[in-house]
């Protein structure tokens, strides 16, 4: 099936007013702050001490679990960790953003003709279970985000103990390949891969009828598969943030995104209303195809009597 639109997005600052363990840090009294500068120097450290290279994309999570295991985040586990999804500072129209997205084309009869749907994806370095906590869920097809396994604290109680899945900046894209070939559809496609080699015309979401939404420079990689591949490309910053705002406004003189606007997904804004008519015209083109498609086939006459 070919007539779906996907909407990547990215999470940490392009749906959400922050990070997405902040109502982890505020429910254990952390500061946030001293625990990303603990982060932060991990990668030179290890580096230094080990001369071990690390991913400092998701190193993140071995200080999350060192603090379960120790007992400053006491009872951390997955089900807690899905919890923390509802006090999620969202920006204003998210969620609502997701469903109109979907109503626009999916209640529109010049569309649903030809079965155009749009769909939700989010891939993400944060933590799959806190977003799949959270009030955008009931519109997303499918995350990608780190995963924790469980096991016991220093005190023989359970906790996140293990890492079992992550995603970095980089393999964002091996997500982008998967909705794709629909690796990860409803249902998925039996015997489908990322590395299965299916024809262009048979992939379940042409890059060319995807978006990706994300706040920055680390989004990159992701950013120039879609572009490359003739999709949409959109960046977030916070209001007010001028420094972001000259980031985003780079990567844009740079050819990295298509457009940017403010962190407000409300009916009026930019971003709002960029977004829809990005869609719309994914739309627009998809029903031309399809009706030259039915045109070509209608204009071979069929068999007649012979005279």
């Amino acid at each position: 099936m070919a007539n779906i639109i996907a909407i990547v997005w990215d999470f940490d600052k392009t749906l959400v007013d922050g990070y997405m363990q902040d109502p982890v840090f505020e429910n254990y009294g952390v500061d946030a702050s001293e625990f990303w500068r603990e982060v932060n120097a991990l990668p030179e450290k290890y580096k230094k001490e080990q001369d071990v290279l690390v991913n400092p994309d998701t190193i993140y999570l071995n200080q999350f679990i060192n603090y379960a295991k120790s007992g400053k985040f006491k009872g951390l586990t997955n089900q807690k960790l899905k919890e923390f999804g509802k006090d999620l500072k969202f920006y204003k129209g998210v969620p609502e953003i997701f469903k109109k997205t979907k109503d626009l084309i999916e209640n529109d009869p010049t569309y649903k003709e030809y079965d155009i749907k749009v769909e939700h994806y989010i891939v993400s370095t944060g933590m799959t279970q806190i977003i799949k906590g959270s009030s955008v869920m009931p519109y997303v097809e499918h995350v990608w985000g780190c995963e924790l396994i469980e096991g016991k604290d220093k005190d023989g109680a359970p906790c996140i103990s293990e890492i079992g899945y992550t995603i970095d900046n980089t393999s964002k894209t091996r997500a982008l390949f998967e909705i794709n070939k629909g690796v990860y559809s409803e249902n998925g496609r039996e015997g489908v891969k990322v590395n299965t080699k299916i024809p262009e015309e048979l992939r379940r979401v042409h890059f060319i009828n995807m978006m990706y939404v994300a706040d920055g420079p680390s989004d990159i990689p992701a950013f120039s598969v879609v572009n490359k591949n003739h999709g949409a490309t959109f960046a977030i910053y916070p209001k007010g943030n001028m420094s972001a705002m000259r980031q985003v406004e780079q990567m844009r003189a740079d050819g990295r995104i298509n457009m940017y606007a403010e962190a407000d997904y409300t009916d009026g804004t930019t971003a709002y209303m960029w977004i829809c008519n990005k869609i719309t015209e994914f739309a627009e083109r998809i029903r031309k195809e399809e009706k030259d498609k039915i045109a070509k086939y209608a204009s071979i006459e069929g068999p007649k009597h012979l005279v």
